[in-house]
């Protein structure tokens, strides 16, 4: 089996995400839901690569997602939830060794991702549906003055400044 980052890339017709990784969306659902923000899907669903030096950078989602394990390293969900308290989920296929192989992150909480070493394929799925009119990027500065104790992790997985796509 092969096992490269190009060959999922290729093999996948994977693209750059905005906050870091690569992925293609694989379902969207046909069922909508009015919102406060608007109408939305019921749910959607991409398959996410990330590599270690290409990880998923901080952000914030008004939906629930949830992340589940396909194959490559085990991967870190990093979490700063609404109450300001951080996590690491390990989600991977070594059950023994703490790992999980799926991790919902609730809505309204500050999270980016990262393997330690080569890549992981997860798939994402997001209900409702991911818009990116719910989708908020953030910069070193915007988190290390809300969250400070947390500047390691905020200095590893923010952007200094938000690339343009």
């Amino acid at each position: 089996m092969t096992t490269s980052i190009d060959y999922w890339i290729k093999n996948l017709h994977l693209e750059p995400h905005p906050e870091g990784g690569y992925f293609t969306e694989t379902t969207k659902s046909e069922q909508t839901l009015a919102l406060p923000q608007g109408t939305r899907t019921l749910y959607t669903s991409i398959i996410f690569l990330l590599t270690s030096e290409n990880p998923s950078h901080f952000h914030r989602l008004k939906s629930d997602e949830t992340w589940l394990y396909h194959a490559g390293k085990p991967l870190t969900v990093h979490c700063i939830f609404p109450d300001g308290h951080y996590e690491g989920i390990k989600i991977g296929p070594n059950i023994e060794k703490g790992e999980t192989l799926s991790f919902t992150v609730p809505h309204d909480t500050i999270f980016g991702s990262s393997v330690d070493t080569g890549f992981s394929i997860v798939s994402c799925i997001v209900a409702p549906g991911f818009d990116y009119q719910d989708f908020e990027l953030f910069t070193q500065q915007d988190l290390l003055s809300d969250y400070p104790q947390h500047s390691q992790i905020i200095e590893k997985l923010a952007y200094k400044e938000i690339p343009k796509h």
